[in-house]
């Protein structure tokens, strides 16, 4: 009899504890379906101009803003075609990128600025003694065959007394700086925050000539987050939430580099650790720079880059800098 008692309490408990179970299951599975579901495209491979978009993920950032968030790469199409088109609700994109696309009438809206600065340009061993952009005179010149390298390149050196016809320009295709300037290259177009903090780590010695201490108007924003004007119309409340749990990630980002790094390094364990790390080191001051909070962004920024590619032929068309860019959608401060 007290054999069949203590059987009968054991199977209660067990029957109990498997509806307790049963109960909190749906309860989970109701909290996971009430997310929207968000899709973010990056420009490229991840790196650390993405990191703040990893760490929002890790730290429960979106989830906190209702959003279930799935960040994917871009493929053949693009970040800004898949926006364009509806196919991804947000993307990494550039100004130049968003000014271009809205000259063609598609309505590309830039949320926020990641970095506030333009931290790109142009690169070369220390040996080929380029030290500033007359320099280039008598060089060659690797790019992907944009129209518009060959009008920041005349710019700088029309700055610095130089002229654009002594020098020698080529599609180098998707050769990366290292393996381009080992043959026929003297320089390249790169981002000192990963090419450049790369070079570092395998003691390359480069010379770099930033493209901002020659032209203020190239001092635009690349990159940026992206969003489509048909979302802001028709879910102004989803963009108001993801650029809310992405400023928060990046500011993570500013505060904690080298554990934001790790999250990083967690989403793409095939990066090297030594690069992301100190990548990331390099990065942490330059997301928000001199802004009063991050993501924030100007209209004379817009206004003149704008003016540059239309003053050198890589920009035709109307564009309205007011409608290419917002910043009401930036958490209050």
């Amino acid at each position: 009899m007290k054999k069949w008692f203590v059987t009968l309490v054991l199977a209660t408990m067990v029957l109990a504890l498997a509806a307790c179970q049963a109960k909190d299951k749906p309860k989970e599975d109701a909290a996971e379906d009430k997310l929207e579901k968000v899709t973010m495209v990056l420009d490229w491979t991840p790196n650390t101009n993405h990191t703040g978009l990893y760490v929002a993920e890790a730290q429960g950032f979106f989830k906190d803003q209702g959003l279930d968030v799935e960040i994917i790469q871009p493929g053949d199409a693009g970040a800004d075609q898949l926006v364009a088109s509806g196919k991804a609700d947000f993307g990494i994109s550039y100004q130049e990128g968003i000014t271009l696309a809205r000259t063609q009438g598609v309505p590309l809206v830039s949320v926020a600025a990641i970095i506030q600065h333009n931290t790109s340009g142009f690169a070369s061993p220390k040996a080929k003694e380029i030290t500033t952009p007359k320099d280039f005179e008598g060089k060659t010149y690797g790019g992907w065959g944009s129209p518009i390298e060959k009008a920041v390149i005349e710019t700088i050196m029309k700055a610095d007394g130089g002229d654009v016809a002594k020098m020698d320009i080529i599609n180098a295709g998707d050769a990366d700086f290292f393996t381009m300037t080992e043959k026929d290259v003297d320089f390249a177009w790169i981002y000192y925050g990963w090419t450049g903090v790369e070079a570092e780590l395998r003691g390359k010695d480069i010379n770099m000539v930033y493209l901002t201490d020659y032209s203020d108007k190239l001092d635009y924003y690349t990159p940026v987050l992206s969003t489509s004007e048909k979302m802001i119309d028709e879910k102004s409340d989803i963009v108001k939430k993801m650029v809310a749990a992405v400023a928060k990630g990046y500011e993570y980002a500013i505060e904690n580099p080298e554990d934001a790094a790790n999250i990083l390094l967690v989403a793409a364990p095939d990066l090297s650790q030594d690069l992301v790390i100190n990548s990331q080191k390099w990065l942490a001051d330059k997301y928000q720079d001199d802004a009063e909070q991050w993501g924030v962004q100007k209209l004379d920024v817009w206004k003149n880059y704008a003016d540059w590619m239309t003053e050198n032929g890589v920009l035709e068309g109307d564009f309205d800098p007011e409608q290419a860019f917002t910043n009401e959608f930036l958490p209050k401060k």
